[in-house]
């Protein structure tokens, strides 16, 4: 060789040698999503997903590595209807499809039996959504969630519609989902213990449009509050046929009628419905208020409903990984126990049980027609 070309070869092999590892291959990273993307809640599920596929985007931008190679973290989405069933069939996919841990599912009926099939493979699941108390108490290590749990946000709202909007008759309706039902026990559990008077507990499922039976007796009844236990498009039908009875009752709800969908449906009816969300008052954080904005740069719309909530389960995994700095399922799981992170909600870390510490409620009521948050509580600052 001459000593000209030598010389190109050793500066061509020491400039190679400078140039960083993400210019070779990537190697994919699944990360599983699973939710409802068909049926009447899709615009839920899409929502959720946008929000996890935004955390993705924006890491991935930052050059990931784990073990010292290049990785582009790809979300694999599968569409569980709302349906139990297809929520196992879609968690057994996204475990053949070899993802290293699972955003999702949305609804606690889907999330409970889905988090078996996960248990079984040691593949992480955060939920976003789904607020059973029972999802995290069957003892699996790796199940989380990045929002407080019905056992809470029940309770603080049945010993608020007692202590502060001073309800006298209290009248009930859930769902009989394992949601819907779950956080109606809670909630009827805070009114006794804030010694409040449940008049009536009426039922409806969730598929159901026509309320009309079972609020004429709790018409009978003068109930001045109803709680209701379901989800927001259900809600905003409620209300509606509320008004056209002649009811003025207050509704309230905790953790679901908060959307735009319930305004749309509700319209004028829905003015003066209070809902206590899990999470801080968003519509007040710079932070939550940024993240709309390149929520809606990236995909043409405004945030729906829990879109931060998957964006900081999708951050709480990413930090997994890298801090795990494996791709091992379990040392995935076991790091996830520990992670510390803070989100768009705010601080994500998790109890022995995987549940949220400290987890804030805000209470939201809708006026002229849009939801404006009135107070917080517990949390551990954002």
């Amino acid at each position: 060789m001459k000593r000209r070309n030598l010389v190109v070869a050793i500066a061509l092999g020491i400039i190679g040698a400078q140039v960083p590892s993400y210019g070779a291959e990537l190697e994919v990273v699944k990360i599983g999503f699973a939710g409802p993307l068909t049926g009447p809640v899709a615009r839920v599920g899409k929502d959720l997903q946008y929000g996890a596929q935004l955390a993705l985007d924006e890491e991935n931008a930052k050059n990931p590595t784990v073990d010292g190679k290049p990785v582009k973290f790809v979300l694999d989405v599968l569409d569980d209807q709302a349906d139990p069933r297809f929520a196992i069939q879609a968690a057994q996919k996204l475990v053949d499809d070899g993802v290293v841990g699972v955003i999702g599912h949305y609804n606690s009926g889907c999330s409970i039996p889905a988090s078996a099939v996960y248990h079984q493979a040691d593949v992480a699941m955060i939920t976003p959504g789904s607020t059973n108390p029972q999802l995290t108490k069957q003892g699996f290590k790796n199940v989380f969630r990045t929002m407080g749990h019905d056992g809470i946000g029940g309770v603080v709202a049945g010993h608020f519609v007692v202590e502060q909007i001073k309800a006298k008759r209290i009248g009930i309706i859930d769902d009989r989902t394992a949601f819907g039902q779950g956080l109606a026990d809670a909630f009827e559990k805070g009114v006794k213990e804030a010694n409040g008077n449940i008049v009536d507990r009426e039922f409806t499922n969730d598929k159901a449009v026509d309320f009309r039976a079972v609020l004429t007796t709790l018409k009978s009844k003068n109930v001045d509050v109803i709680f209701f236990g379901g989800l927001d498009e259900q809600g905003a039908m409620l209300i509606k046929q509320m008004r056209s009875l002649g009811m003025q009752t207050q509704l309230f709800g905790a953790g679901a009628l908060k959307s735009n969908a319930f305004l749309q449906i509700a319209g004028p009816a829905g003015e003066g419905t209070q809902d206590l969300e899990p999470g801080p008052a968003l519509d007040k954080l710079p932070a939550a208020q940024d993240f709309g904005k390149r929520y809606k740069a990236r995909f043409n719309q405004d945030v729906e409903l829990y879109a931060p909530f998957a964006y900081d389960a999708a951050l709480a995994m990413i930090k997994a990984i890298e801090s795990a700095n494996s791709l091992d399922r379990k040392k995935i799981t076991d790091s996830l126990a520990k992670v510390t992170v803070t989100g768009i909600t705010g601080k994500i870390a998790f109890d022995p049980y995987g549940d949220l510490i400290k987890p804030p409620y805000t209470l939201f009521q809708v006026q002229q027609g849009q939801w404006k948050s009135l107070r917080t509580v517990g949390g551990s600052g954002v």
